[in-house]
């Protein structure tokens, strides 16, 4: 069975084949399949954006779907920026706003627990669909440290590991990712 994925980002494409390669003939990302669609993310959680995604592609595509929606969620601003991590400084995509905004709001905060959650979604052409969530803990450090990843990694803190997201190399990030993390409950309950 050919497999969709509801992103044309290739990070996401390369790590989904990796753990789900074995489930699906094909895996594909939405510009190899010839489609071009944007879901309006208007859900109330991580889940509802991630099963919205997925179902339009199924319908579109009329092959299986994946889709996810992940962020950032910090305990000290009420699970804030959550489903808005991507435009959490107004504009959809400014990483580096999103991480200033996010350094002042805690400036004077001594609580820094957060957690990454991706919830991934998998919708067949017969209308079945399965869900997983994964998380990822750390806190949120005082200053930028870092050169890899993307979006909140340069601030996300591991105390086990000593470091932010973004020192790590590529292949131990995406070990422990909240996206692979979910990707692998996802495979669980395919199997």
């Amino acid at each position: 069975m050919k497999l969709i994925i509801a992103s044309n980002n290739a990070h996401k494409l390369v790590e989904i084949k990796a753990i789900l390669g074995d489930e699906f003939e094909e895996i594909l990302s939405l510009r190899e399949a010839g489609i071009e669609h944007e879901t309006v993310e208007d859900g109330n959680t991580f889940a509802e954006n991630a099963e919205k995604k997925a179902r339009e592609i199924a319908a579109l595509s009329g092959c299986a779907a994946l889709a996810d929606d992940s962020g950032l969620c910090v305990d000290a601003l009420g699970g804030a920026p959550g489903i808005y991590s991507a435009r959490y400084a107004g504009v959809h995509g400014d990483d580096a706003a999103n991480r200033r905004k996010l350094l002042e709001a805690l400036r004077d905060k001594r609580e820094r627990a957060a957690h990454f959650t991706c919830a991934v979604s998998l919708v067949y052409p017969d209308g079945r669909e399965v869900g997983a969530e994964g998380f990822a803990f750390g806190e949120i450090a005082y200053g930028e440290a870092g050169e890899n990843g993307f979006g909140y990694d340069p601030i996300f803190f591991l105390p086990e590991r000593g470091c932010t997201m973004a020192q790590l190399e590529p292949e131990e990030k995406n070990a422990i990712s909240h996206r692979s993390n979910a990707l692998h409950a996802l495979l669980g309950k395919l199997r």
